[in-house]
């Protein structure tokens, strides 16, 4: 025999529901459940992540005592060098701290309209409405990579006269591709289930892109930016050749004087410079990678 059911409790629809019978807030049940779908979606992109890579104190010290060792090395050897009256004038009056400063700015300054191009193309290309754009971009882009260093730089010059402006534009037009390839390239290799799951909690389409595809995809992205960064400290010693100053003075006047001292200066100094850059970038992998990405976090 069963028991009797008892008046007064909630009745049951078919398939053995209960019917919400007016005692509990059915609103506190639709918030747990999307709270309860928002923790699920950041513990799925927290698990996707690929493991933070720590700093240790090997990464933070073997490269700059490196470099340390290198000026050293070099400000040694000019102590005991004989040095003629022409390369002391090309040495003297400030023009090597001019120079360094000049190379710096040549690369912050192109690094930064590279950013401000590349990223935002790089989202882009990646939505529907442009997709079909992207791999034409990729090969305008890549036409500026192949081409030689040199040569662009004096069509620039054609184009743009002598100066600052020239060298910009040539070293922004040869780091373009590996920023925008991999902002491409990080966004694609984004798990179709998370952005699903993101969609399903009520994110918009903005919100899906700010909050779950440029974390995913910072990795990559941060690996772009310290590629070009290299490759902008390596291309500014071009600039001497369309006026834009930078080591690159320092270089060629080394070899029109036929002074070795002078030419072993701006290529030590350029050599300095693209290591610090490269160390400095490599600790930005890992301190501006979004704390949410850790793994286990």
């Amino acid at each position: 025999m069963s028991a009797p059911k008892v008046d007064g409790g909630p009745a049951e629809e078919p398939g053995g529901r209960r019917a919400y019978d007016g005692t509990g807030p059915p609103g506190r049940e639709a918030a747990g459940r999307e709270a309860a779908g928002r923790e699920a979606a950041d513990s799925a992109l927290r698990a996707s992540a690929p493991p933070r890579r720590r700093l240790t104190w090997r990464k933070l010290t073997v490269l700059p005592a490196f470099v340390v060792a290198l000026l050293l090395a070099t400000w040694l050897w000019f102590e005991q060098a004989d040095l003629d009256t022409v390369t002391e004038h090309a040495l003297s009056g400030g023009q090597v701290t001019e120079a360094l400063w000049q190379h710096v700015q040549l690369t912050v300054i192109s690094t930064f309209f590279v950013l401000v191009i590349a990223i935002p193309l790089g989202v882009l290309l990646t939505r529907r409405r442009f997709r079909g754009a992207a791999p034409v971009a990729l090969a305008l882009a890549d036409v500026g990579r192949a081409t030689p260093a040199i040569g662009l730089l004096a069509l620039l010059v054609i184009w743009l006269g002598v100066g600052r402006r020239a060298a910009l534009a040539g070293m922004v037009a040869y780091a373009v591709l590996p920023v925008l390839s991999h902002t491409v390239a990080g966004l694609r290799a984004n798990d179709p289930a998370l952005l699903e799951a993101a969609r399903g909690i009520g994110m918009s389409p903005a919100g899906v892109l700010s909050r779950v595809e440029l974390p995913l995809a910072v990795p990559l992205v941060l690996a772009g930016v310290r590629t070009a960064l290299v490759l902008n400290v390596g291309t500014a010693t071009l600039a001497a050749f369309g006026g834009g100053g930078g080591l690159g003075v320092l270089i060629t006047a080394g070899i029109t004087d036929q002074r070795m001292p002078v030419l072993v200066l701006g290529s030590v100094l350029t050599v300095a410079l693209a290591l610090l850059v490269d160390w400095l970038a490599s600790l930005a992998e890992v301190l501006l990678r979004p704390r949410g990405l850790e793994a286990g976090a």
